[in-house]
Order: C-alpha cells, then sequence, then structure tokens
C-alpha cells in the first residue's frame, strides 16, 4: 500500500481525509489519485484539470522526486512509496 500526505489547505475542501492516514493501493500516480478520490469525491477534479492532468498550481512528488508525466500520471508508485500533494506558490 502507498501513503499519500498533503498539505492541509486541502482538507478544507475536502476534510474526510483530515486526521487520518491515507493509504491506497500502488500503481500509477493516476491510479492512486482515484484512489483518493474515491475516498473523497472530488478530490481529482480539483488537482487535475479537464483533461486529466495535473493543475499548473499542483505539485505532486513520489518518494523525493517529482513527477515527471503531468500529461498522463503514468509515473509508478511503489507499493512503499509515499506521495505528496502540495499547491505551487507564486506572487511576490
Amino acid at each position: 500500500m502507498a501513503t499519500v500526505k498533503m498539505t492541509s489547505h486541502l482538507y478544507r475542501f475536502f476534510p474526510v481525509l483530515e486526521n487520518r492516514e491515507i493509504r491506497v493501493a500502488a500503481g500509477s500516480v493516476a491510479d492512486v489519485l482515484r484512489a483518493v478520490d474515491q475516498l473523497a469525491p472530488g478530490f481529482s477534479d480539483y488537482v487535475l484539470d479537464e483533461r486529466g492532468a495535473l493543475r499548473r498550481h499542483v505539485y505532486l512528488s513520489v518518494n523525493d522526486t517529482i513527477l515527471v508525466d503531468r500529461k498522463t500520471l503514468s509515473d509508478r508508485v511503489p507499493e512503499d512509496g509515499t506521495v505528496y500533494i502540495f499547491q505551487a506558490l507564486s506572487g511576490g
């Protein structure tokens, strides 16, 4: 099982995920996000655009490696891996 961790601002929109360990079946990043969406419907719509690609303001890493395939989310998540989801900050 893979672990999913995210920045606290996402819990405002998906409180069902707060204060729990999020563990889902390993696979591709797309598989992991679909599994999180099953726990918190609408989650994928928040982090993915209308084509299913990672939104511009969202960053994701698998363990310590930033996601390479932002379009089809084919990067693999190992069984003992951790997916980190966070919002990119911008501004001055």
